[in-house]
């Protein structure tokens, strides 16, 4: 087993349980963890199932939220200091020139700035870098299915984390992402938890 996974599955089943959903929740924030894994841990150290789910759940959405935060403002720095880029540039080319490079700039722009905001499904490459087989998977997931279906179709291929971090990278509003991000993390969450314990059921019975 993951030596992370065994190391949280031990420490939550040897601390006082006031202190096991806080190791649940801080299991929930680690990618390829996440909710639905450190729900079945704390399930299995004998937490109780709801407490156990909303706890993973918890640490899980706190993660990803932080993660949206920072991304979307670092995306949004970077985005006005290349419209600043093309006006510098537009008013050094003169007065005659300028205008046509101006109106360039104005085309060109809403690519990489306001267009990037509501319509992030078709902007998803970075770089010409290889990317891994469940980056390219969440891609597509996101091409046919949009925003909804990508993030609870997500967690088959890349953790929410990495999930998160692409849909700011495209340029998809924060409120959406987080919207999304929390619904798919309860489900699957809700989905795990409820196989964990029934297992357990099926094992001490």
């Amino acid at each position: 087993m993951n030596p992370v996974i065994d190391f949280f599955q031990g420490l939550a089943a040897h601390v006082p349980d006031l202190l096991q959903p806080f190791i649940i929740a801080a299991a929930g924030a680690v990618p390829f963890i996440e909710g639905e894994i450190s729900s079945i841990i704390g399930v299995w150290a004998g937490m109780n199932p709801i407490v156990a789910g909303v706890a993973g759940a918890i640490g899980n959405f706190v993660c990803v939220t932080v993660i949206v935060l920072l991304g979307a403002r670092a995306r949004r720095a970077v985005v006005t200091r290349k419209a600043e880029k093309r006006e510098l540039a537009a008013v050094g080319a003169g007065v005659g020139a300028g205008s046509e490079a101006a109106g360039t700039a104005a085309e060109t722009l809403p690519a990489d700035g306001t267009a990037g905001d509501t319509v992030a499904e078709g902007n998803l490459g970075e770089d010409d870098k290889p990317e891994s087989k469940g980056r390219t998977k969440f891609k597509r997931f996101l091409t046919r299915f949009g925003v909804p279906g990508a993030s609870l179709l997500g967690p088959l291929a890349i953790p929410t984390q990495i999930t998160s971090t692409i849909l700011v990278g495209a340029g998809v509003k924060t409120s959406w992402i987080l919207l999304w991000q929390g619904i798919a993390i309860i489900a699957w969450t809700t989905l795990t938890t409820l196989i964990a314990t029934g297992a357990l059921t099926l094992l001490a019975g």
